[in-house]
């Protein structure tokens, strides 16, 4: 069993407790189900195209940044100007939490991503729940039903969906009208080595009607340009500005240097 196998399957067991815990007529009346929601999609179009992203930990690096408030986080990003905001709800390899996305909702006005390894309708409902705009689904877990599934009832509630591949097979797989952005992700999550090579051979198989997005491995402005100049819109960066003290200054200065 690989890492993403063995994510998924924990995932699983977490959720049939949490649904004896939280039933979904609770998730469908918390003060946010109702909420209008911000199109991210239409913010990458809008914007450089920036995601910036809360993360404290990932399987492959303990500790990132366990350091920080949230809220400043996520006010720090919103005066940077970025597109949108991705928030880890995952506990145990992530250290995130909904509450996570409940505060940074609480903090900004800006575009929300669940990020999350959702391979359950609850989980799409949680994420209305709690204030997301859009949600993350990761090709490499689920089954086209499954995509179809989850994406079609995101679709419903007023959500965007961002759908993460990493080879041609997964793109195919995926296509689907209930799809907004196709996201390219260049770290392998099996073995999470990574290059930007996978993003430049899959962008002209991505249909011109989904807003396309590069993720991971980014870590500086000349990448970005670089993928830019390939055809991608939006550009999820994961860790790069987590890693410093303060990221939202360091997410305002990489967007100025887009300009330079």
């Amino acid at each position: 069993m690989n890492i993403l196998q063995q994510i998924v399957a924990d995932i699983q067991k977490d959720l049939i407790l949490k649904k004896q815990i939280v039933s979904i007529r609770a998730l469908e009346t918390g003060p946010f189900f109702e909420r209008q929601t911000i199109s991210l999609s239409q913010r990458i179009v809008d914007t450089d195209g920036i995601i910036s992203e809360h993360k404290r930990r990932s399987p492959s690096k303990p500790n990132i940044n366990f350091g920080l408030r949230l809220a400043d986080v996520a006010q720090g990003y919103e005066s940077a100007g970025v597109a949108g905001m991705s928030v880890l709800t995952n506990k145990q390899y992530f250290g995130g939490s909904l509450e996570d996305l409940l505060l940074a909702r609480q903090a900004c006005e800006l575009p929300l991503l669940r990020k999350e390894f959702m391979v359950d309708e609850y989980q799409v409902l949680e994420a209305k729940a709690n204030g997301a705009d859009a949600i993350l689904l990761i090709a490499a877990c689920l089954e086209r039903q499954d995509i179809q599934t989850l994406s079609k009832l995101a679709q419903q509630l007023g959500m965007e969906v961002l759908l993460e591949v990493h080879n041609a097979d997964e793109l195919e797989k995926s296509i689907m009208p209930s799809i907004d952005m196709i996201g390219v992700n260049n770290r392998d999550l099996t073995s999470f080595t990574v290059s930007l090579e996978t993003s430049k051979s899959l962008v002209e198989q991505i249909p011109a009607e989904f807003v396309k997005l590069s993720e991971s491995g980014l870590s500086t402005p000349e990448s970005v340009l670089e993928l830019r100049g390939c055809g991608y819109q939006g550009f999820l960066m994961g860790e790069h500005f987590m890693k410093t003290d303060d990221p939202g200054a360091s997410a305002q200065n990489f967007i100025k240097s887009l300009a330079k």
